[in-house]
């Protein structure tokens, strides 16, 4: 396999794996409304829920679809769950950083009907840093 072949499958399947996190998203959303709003579920359990819902609905479309990987269901997982608390905690130490630590903090710029504040352009930040390094550590740890 040439250079050019492996860059197009990687481009594709990093495609893949961010259409995988934008249903995600819909995933975590969705369950958060339905718990809070049409169980009466503690908006932080409800959070909570969501979330584990999201992270569950990552992993089977990552092992079978973005990697198609047919290694041990429970090692994945496990190794998905600790790939996804490192950059979790990489992403929430980003936007930390330049929410409270740099000029960011003071930033606020008017867009139309809304202000893009400097914690927005941080968790911006945060999520890219997110996307791409738990991209990476379940190419190389996770699915390898």
């Amino acid at each position: 396999m040439n250079n050019m072949t492996l860059s197009r499958n990687t481009m594709l399947q990093f495609v893949k794996y961010a259409c995988v996190g934008v249903l995600n998203t819909l995933v975590t959303l969705c369950v958060i409304y339905v718990c809070k709003a049409l169980l009466g579920v503690n908006p932080l359990v409800s959070n909570a829920i969501g979330y584990v819902c999201g992270v569950i609905n990552s992993f089977l479309w990552n092992k079978n679809w973005v990697f198609k990987t047919s290694g041990h269901y429970y090692r994945e997982a496990v190794k998905f769950a600790v790939g996804f608390f490192i950059c979790y905690g990489l992403q929430f130490l980003v936007v930390w950083l330049l929410s409270y630590k740099t000029l960011l903090k003071e930033f606020e710029l008017p867009i139309a009907a809304f202000t893009m504040s400097g914690y927005g352009i941080a968790t911006l930040i945060g999520n890219v840093v997110y996307t791409l390094t738990n991209y990476v550590y379940n190419k190389i740890v996770t699915f390898r």
